[in-house]
């Protein structure tokens, strides 16, 4: 018998962690949110880049996230699709889904882009990606902004950053 954890569930322990900072009271409800069910319908290694425009948002400029632009690669390493700006996820089978975002949490590298949960929002296509009812991000590498060359001389600069991910599709609201 396998055992998961409810993505749903993670996000709101995950809410109840950004709220409180108590992160032994969310592994807590993660814990106990632990079910006999099927692993994630799909799970996938996600790299490529997090593409950054340098851009004024309320009289401060700084980098901004433009979009995701990555590879999708099954645990043989085959590419199974693509993800890139919505947040859309690309099956090679043509499939897609688009996610809303539930929660995001710091990743425990510091130098990473947080882990997320999302809930799918829309789909296209019949394939992998058609009854996808979740996603996550999780044991991210990298792909921060970077702290450096985003100033008034460089309005409208984009740099692409390095990343890697672990994106989990999950098919079912779970019990």
């Amino acid at each position: 018998m396998s055992r998961h954890v409810h993505p749903g569930r993670v996000a709101l322990a995950w809410q109840h962690t950004h709220h409180t900072h108590d992160r032994r009271a969310a592994a807590a409800v993660i814990a106990g949110a632990a079910t006999a069910a099927p692993p994630p319908a799909i799970e996938l290694r996600g790299e490529g880049v997090q593409i950054y425009v340098c851009a004024t948002t309320q009289n401060k400029i700084a980098w901004k996230l433009k979009a995701p632009e990555a590879t999708l690669r099954d645990a043989s390493g085959h590419v199974a699709g693509r993800h890139f700006a919505g947040p859309i996820w690309r099956a090679a089978d043509g499939s897609q889904v688009v996610g809303t975002l539930l929660v995001a949490s710091a990743a425990p590298d510091q130098a990473a882009i947080p882990w997320l949960v999302l809930k799918a929002a829309t789909h296209a296509g019949a394939g992998r990606f058609a009854d996808v009812t979740y996603v996550t991000r999780t044991h991210m590498r990298a792909g921060t902004a970077p702290t450096a060359g985003c100033d008034a001389a460089h309005p409208g600069a984009e740099t692409r950053v390095p990343y890697s991910a672990t994106y989990s599709f999950f098919t079912q609201a779970g019990p």
